[in-house]
């Protein structure tokens, strides 16, 4: 028995040790397969990117207005469909940068603000409290 155990106890030291070193890798090593956390975030941001540029040429008035130049739909959604992830995050990022309805109706509001402010502090209207 204690010839076993002579055998078989540095084995199990052996094999205790070397399970609790952590494992790493080279920083240069590269390893084929293996997708690093940023290649998958990119890859999450051009699929959300693709589906904001689907939903914008779903909508009727995008479809009616490709039609009006002449430019079929299901063409356009082919193109868009066949550009690569750069592509799709710099037409997303011209997309956020064009004039929107959302920045009118900004525009519209604040008008009517200061026109709502000016006739209260000449005295026509009595709107806002903090005018007297």
């Amino acid at each position: 028995m204690k010839q076993v155990a002579r055998f078989v106890t540095p084995a199990v030291i052996a094999a205790f040790t070397m399970g609790s070193m952590p494992a790493m890798a080279a920083p240069s090593a590269v390893v084929d397969g293996l997708v690093t956390t940023q290649q998958a975030v990119d890859a999450d941001q051009a699929g959300a990117d693709r589906e904001r540029i689907a939903e914008l040429l779903s909508r009727d008035e995008v479809r009616s207005q490709l039609e009006a130049q002449g430019v079929d739909p299901a063409e356009v959604e082919q193109r868009v469909a066949a550009l690569s992830d750069e592509e799709v995050r710099e037409m997303n990022a011209r997309l956020d940068q064009m004039p929107a309805g959302a920045n009118a109706v900004v525009g519209a509001l604040f008008t009517v603000f200061i026109v709502l402010l000016v006739t209260d502090l000449l005295g026509l209207t009595d709107v806002f409290p903090f005018t007297r």
